[in-house]
């Protein structure tokens, strides 16, 4: 009983073991039914979810500010820099680092301006990032018409499709990933104050914390992250297409809620994410290998995430109110069980 107990409390610090307990009973059940599911096949899983937890990250960060905040331009970002990196890579290794360079500019451009719609004039996140999106669905429609072929750099294709004693280069990426974030939610000043801005607002500002330049800082990271992503994700595919990062959109939230991070701030677990995506992307596999139709898949994951989001906006408003009753968003906020990890 006393285990049990201090498991519990042990959970309620490390929510990422959640998603990591799904993982491993998910993998379980379909090596039993399939009977051919092996480390080597879940290293294909692994690949698969590297791409999803690079902008889970992103979105971990947006969405540790607090309020709601998530980031809905991340498909677009993705979408329109692998069109960008097709058109100024051109297939050629030389043009590399342009074409890095390319995604990095792009993503900070969108950064900043999601941060300056949400910061500067106010607007809520999730329409100031939609706007975005759109109109970089419309520079997006552009490129495709420039773009006369597809060729991808021999460099960057090993990057994304290679492997380094079995192991998938683009996990081992995501892993890196995965533990810088985690570093820099720990240990680091930004990662304290994102925190303390996710919580309280109004507290970190009587505490001289500038809450503007936080948040704007994640939201720039979502989108570099976002961009780099794209760039390797057509790397990847051997191209790109309209629409290829939408999927993205709304697995990357669920990955980052389903993974342990707070959905109204404050708390963020980027261990969890990964698990996470590895979690989603095991459900598609397992709905993939059950049969059912692409519409049917797309009916489940969306049950999914609406069941993610509900669950984690239920526990995030009795914990709130279990502090204080009649606290809204500028009051006290209760302090994050566990530290970001």
């Amino acid at each position: 009983m006393n285990a049990l107990i201090a498991f519990s409390i042990w959970a309620q610090r490390n929510r990422w073991v959640w998603s990591a307990i799904g993982v491993l009973v998910l993998w379980l059940v379909l090596a039993v039914v399939t009977n051919r599911f092996s480390l080597s096949s879940l290293s294909g899983i692994m690949l698969s979810a590297s791409f999803l937890t690079v902008v889970g990250i992103g979105q971990m960060f947006v969405v540790t500010t607090g309020r709601g905040n998530i980031d809905l331009s991340v498909a677009s970002v993705i979408t329109l820099s692998a069109f960008v990196a097709l058109l100024t890579i051109k297939g050629q290794d030389a043009n590399l680092a342009i074409g890095v360079l390319a995604a990095i500019l792009l993503g900070l451009a969108v950064g900043a301006l999601n941060a300056l719609l949400v910061v500067k004039l106010g607007i809520p996140a999730i329409i100031a990032t939609l706007a975005t999106g759109y109109v970089l669905a419309t520079a997006t429609l552009l490129s495709n018409r420039a773009i006369s072929g597809f060729a991808v750099s021999p460099a960057l294709k090993y990057l994304a499709t290679g492997r380094i004693s079995g192991v998938p280069i683009m996990a081992i990426v995501a892993i890196l990933g995965v533990a810088i974030a985690s570093f820099v939610l720990r240990y680091t000043v930004f990662g304290h104050l994102l925190s303390a801005v996710g919580q309280n607002r109004t507290a970190a500002r009587l505490t001289a914390i500038r809450n503007g330049p936080i948040i704007a800082s994640a939201f720039i990271i979502s989108s570099v992250l976002a961009a780099l992503n794209g760039l390797l994700l057509g790397a990847y595919i051997g191209g790109a297409f309209l629409e290829m990062g939408q999927p993205y959109l709304l697995q990357s939230i669920a990955a980052v809620v389903l993974g342990g991070t707070l959905i109204f701030g404050g708390s963020a677990t980027a261990v969890g994410t990964l698990f996470a995506s590895i979690l989603l992307v095991l459900i598609v596999t397992t709905m993939q290998i059950v049969g059912l139709p692409p519409g049917a898949q797309d009916i489940v994951q969306g049950i999914v995430v609406i069941f993610v989001l509900a669950l984690a906006g239920r526990q995030a408003m009795a914990r709130r109110t279990s502090v204080d009753p009649a606290s809204d968003d500028d009051g006290p906020a209760a302090p994050a069980k566990g530290g970001p990890s």
